[in-house]
């Protein structure tokens, strides 16, 4: 129970910094969609690159997150030379990366659909390879239990990030009438690419955050642990980068899909709505900040007990991400105000999509009976059956039915990984989850959005406050039924809070 207690308390801390963060974020989402119309394809760029760099970052960190926290806690390896190994290696292929995209960029730009605007590509280059070094350093301070500098320096870039986006959209356009003599700079014309360009400047001031833990570079680097590393590391960049193309190939895809203004436009549509989505991903990643460090450092004799405890947090993250879902769908009628009406065609993707978010969440969940049995290879084999079956929809359906093959791709890819994964997964290291409990509470909870739907369409399509009074009380069952089936966990929670009052 202490141990649960303390991944609660861990993934408290890093989901307030991911939660607050994207929330933070969101402020940019109706920025962006409000000053940039949808017919102008511009939040399709930002969509479109942002999706690159996703993919180019797990090339560029290729599973090492993953290996140091493995081999950090591995009998015989000193921590401090994992660390520094892995950030050596790391950056040394950040840095050949931007090196070959600015010796190739009129071709790479090219290629990419924008050989207008080269600086875009090699300004978000810039940006990956960074981003790419922070996330072992990142890695470091969960390693190290430190929670609290890790969301300062994640809070700290969003509120840079923010506060820099505003000058740019909201404060410069009025600074150029009252004094334009200091606006020669700026050009109302480029929206999109400030919005790389201030990426870069928060991003390279973050790393100025890490300077003490740079002093663990004097540990050097160690080729021959860097030989066992690669070894266990290789599968997982095969692995993470069939997971990430999960999340980015329709995003990659679609302008070749469906080329020009056309496709620029409906990718911009559907970008925008999926940010609704992204609640989900807070949630699963703010989780996995938590539970990697957690699982990896398990002691062996207390395996039977942590299978025990993942079964338990299997089911806990099941219930809270479903509580989501059905809040999100609930209030659907004001959380969509988040974007501009010009981008409302593509609500009916966001629950497809954060259903997708939760399979890869429960993905995650089962992912770890290969990664401590160093077998790897099974990540990358299930991961390459999932993006394929996302391929081939995108591929088949987009042409038919735009952007929402997109949606269902991702769900029928997570949801085979998922599936795939449970499976082999049962005969090679088997969990004991619960599945029934697991099962009931997504029949709830479908069953819920179905009736909300439902009566939404049928009962009182124009009333905006019926719609949110019915599904308040539809949240609301929801919420008595977990609490009713999880008494025993929720009285101890309580009994636990009352002892702590009476203390005080």
């Amino acid at each position: 129970m202490a141990n649960l207690k303390k991944l609660v308390g861990d993934t408290a801390i890093y989901g307030l910094s991911s939660i607050i963060g994207r929330f933070l974020n969101y402020l940019l989402v109706p920025l962006y969609t409000y000053k940039i119309t949808a017919e102008s394809g511009g939040y399709g760029i930002v969509t479109n690159i942002y999706a690159y760099t996703a993919l180019i970052l797990v090339i560029l960190t290729f599973g090492m997150e993953t290996t140091f926290f493995r081999f950090a806690n591995k009998e015989g390896v000193n921590p401090l030379k994992a660390f520094s190994t892995s950030l050596i290696s790391v950056g040394t292929v950040a840095i050949l990366f931007i090196a070959l995209c600015t010796a190739f960029l009129p071709m790479l730009s090219d290629a990419l659909g924008y050989a207008d605007h080269p600086e875009y590509i090699e300004m978000m280059a810039i940006v990956v390879a960074i981003d790419a070094f922070q996330a072992i350093l990142f890695a470091y301070l969960r390693y190290q239990k430190r929670p609290i500098k890790f969301a300062a320096l994640k809070l700290l870039f969003i509120f840079l990030n923010i506060g820099m986006n505003l000058f740019i959209f909201l404060l410069a356009p009025k600074m150029c009438v009252w004094c334009p003599s200091l606006m020669g700079w700026y050009s109302p014309s480029y929206q999109v690419g400030y919005i790389f360009v201030v990426n870069l400047i928060c991003t390279s001031l973050i790393t100025f955050g890490f300077l003490p833990e740079l002093k663990a570079l004097r540990n050097g680097f160690d080729g021959k642990l860097m030989k066992e590393m690669w070894k266990y590391t290789w599968p997982l960049l095969i692995f993470g980068i069939i997971g990430i193309m999960n999340q980015v190939a329709d995003k990659i895809c679609y302008r070749f899909i469906v080329p020009g203004q056309e496709g620029e436009t409906q990718l911009g549509i559907y970008g925008a709505c999926v940010k609704i989505a992204m609640i989900m991903a807070m949630i699963t990643q703010a989780f996995r900040y938590a539970y990697e460090p957690f699982v990896f450092g398990e002691n062996r004799e207390e395996a039977k007990k942590s299978k025990e405890m993942q079964a338990k947090v299997m089911k806990y993250f099941v219930i809270f991400t479903l509580l989501a879902f059905v809040a999100v769908m609930a209030y659907m009628d004001v959380l969509k105000f988040i974007i501009s009406s010009d981008y409302w065609e593509g609500l009916a993707a966001v629950p497809i999509v954060m259903m997708a978010e939760i399979f890869m969440g429960i993905y995650f969940n089962l992912s770890f009976w290969y990664k401590l049995s160093d077998q790897t290879y099974w990540g990358a084999i299930i991961s390459a059956i999932g993006c394929a079956v996302l391929l081939a929809i995108n591929f088949l359906l987009v042409p038919k039915i735009g952007y929402m093959a997109c949606a269902w791709g991702g769900f029928a890819g997570y949801g085979i990984c998922m599936v795939l994964s449970y499976l082999i997964g049962r005969k090679k290291n088997p969990v004991p989850y619960k599945l029934m409990p697991i099962i009931g509470y997504f029949a709830l909870a479908v069953g819920i959005f179905l009736a909300s739907k439902y009566m939404k369409e049928f009962l009182y399509p124009e009333s905006t406050i019926i719609t949110l009074i019915v599904n308040t009380l539809l949240l609301l069952v929801y919420i008595a039924v977990v609490i009713y089936n999880e008494r025993t966990l929720v009285k101890g929670v309580v009994s636990g809070i009352k002892r702590k009052i009476l203390k005080r």
